[in-house]
C-alpha cells in the first residue's frame, strides 16, 4: 500500500503517540502548577522599610510579573486542552489526519507538535 493511500496511523503508531502526549500532558500540568503557585503567592519580600520609590517600582514589577504568569498559565491550559483533544482523536482513530486535506500528517511533525490537526501543506495554504 502506497504511503499516500494510508487512511490512518496503525494502532502501534497511535500507542506511541499516546505515550508521547501523556508525557507532554504530565509535564505541562506540572509547569502550570508552578505558574499558578507563583502568581497566587503574595510574594512579599519585606520592602516595608525601603524607600517609597523602590517599593512602588517593585509593586509595579510584581504586577507585571503576575500578569505575565497569568498569560503563560492561560496558554498552558490551552496547550493541555489541545493535547487532551489529541488523545480523544487517538481513541477515535482519527489522530494524525489533516482536517483540511484528509491526508496523514507527517510523523516528524506530530512528534514535534503532537496536537497538530493540520499538515504542513494545509498550514501553508492558510498563509
Amino acid at each position: 500500500m502506497a504511503e499516500d493511500l494510508k487512511v490512518r496511523y496503525s494502532d502501534r503508531d497511535l500507542a506511541e503517540f499516546r505515550e508521547l502526549i501523556e508525557d507532554k500532558i504530565a509535564k505541562a500540568k506540572s509547569h502550570l502548577e508552578l505558574l499558578k503557585s507563583s502568581y497566587m503567592n503574595d510574594g512579599n519580600n519585606g520592602t516595608d522599610d525601603t524607600s517609597p520609590t523602590f517599593k512602588a517600582f517593585e509593586e509595579g514589577s510584581e504586577t507585571m510579573s503576575k500578569e505575565a504568569n497569568t498569560q503563560l498559565a492561560i496558554r498552558q491550559e490551552k496547550f493541555i486542552r489541545d493535547l487532551k483533544n489529541a488523545l480523544m482523536r487517538i481513541e477515535n482513530k482519527t489522530y494524525g489526519i489533516c482536517r483540511v486535506t484528509g491526508k496523514l500528517i507527517a510523523k516528524e511533525r506530530l512528534k514535534l507538535v503532537p496536537h497538530a490537526t493540520l499538515s504542513i501543506e494545509a498550514k501553508n495554504m492558510q498563509q
